[in-house]
């Protein structure tokens, strides 16, 4: 969407995190690595080129640091709230950073007792924690909680609990022993990474916001992610309205949000908006 197709450059403080995707911006590397020397004397350039799509270009699978220190944990602060990330083995670059401002955007609407699922290292729990009573995050993956418990540590929380879980499982569970949450958040990996997987994509969509709808008290807010390019807003409002009406709940669009503002979308690429967050109030 910048124009910088198959590119990636995160920022974590004085670390950058690199990715080339395709062979002709692998060719650029050195170039691009000359030009964030120049401009930021950055601490460590690190690249992050383990991404799976790099096989279609030919290209092999590689991590290491390209100019600078060796970092192990660096801590940075998003929104008022501090995040650990672990650049060399964490998911991505190291974290979801096209989410940060919808962590912002949902902060005024959380309340009472939080679930947040696919929580990975926290970032919406740790966010939204102060706002609540409680919070609960689910996530399948051990080694993701133990990030999620630093970066509880980090900010000197004491009102969140962790659960190793599958979320699909757990909202089925909840929902059957009539557990109720305030605001429930959704931020599950990409269901259809392919075009052939949309239809299931859908399916698994409409599963979790059914059970999400139905565990939220009246008055309460789902915060509700997508980030599969093949499922167009237009598709996920669609898949939740179906759910609305089997959960027999009447639901309003507070906000339709998308990634953070440096992930461009560009008007005639529409794979640019990958990223839909609603944020939903249960009436």
């Amino acid at each position: 969407g910048d124009l910088l197709p198959s590119l990636i450059v995160d920022r974590y403080a004085r670390c950058y995190v690199l990715q080339t995707l395709s062979q002709g911006m692998e060719r650029l590397k050195p170039m691009v690595v000359g030009i964030l020397k120049e401009q930021f004397a950055p601490l460590s350039i690190i690249e992050r080129n383990d991404a799976a799509v790099r096989a279609l270009e030919g290209l092999p699978e590689h991590v290491g640091i390209l100019d600078g220190e060796e970092v192990g944990e660096v801590v940075v602060e998003e929104s008022g709230v501090k995040f650990a990330y672990d650049l060399q083995r964490g998911q991505k670059t190291g974290g979801f950073l096209d989410q940060r401002e919808n962590r912002a955007a949902a902060r005024p609407y959380a309340r009472g007792r939080l679930l947040d699922c696919f929580t990975y290292a926290g970032g919406f729990a740790v966010s939204l924690a102060a706002q609540c009573e409680s919070v609960l995050g689910v996530e399948s993956s051990a080694e993701a909680l133990k990030l999620a418990r630093r970066n509880q540590e980090l900010n000197h929380l004491t009102n969140l609990e962790w659960l190793e879980a599958n979320c699909f499982d757990f909202l089925k569970a909840a929902d059957q022993a009539g557990r109720r949450f305030d605001t429930v958040v959704l931020d599950p990996p990409a269901l259809a990474r392919q075009k052939s997987n949309r239809e299931s994509a859908l399916r698994g969509y409409k599963e979790l916001n059914l059970r999400a709808l139905k565990i939220l008290n009246p008055g309460g807010f789902l915060i509700t992610c997508s980030c599969s390019f093949h499922v167009s807003e237009a598709d996920l409002l669609e898949t939740i309205a179906s759910a609305a009406l089997d959960a027999h709940r009447t639901v309003a669009v507070v906000e339709r949000r998308t990634q953070s503002r440096d992930h461009p979308i560009l008007l005639t690429v529409p794979e640019t908006h990958y990223l839909k967050c609603l944020i939903l109030r249960v009436l």
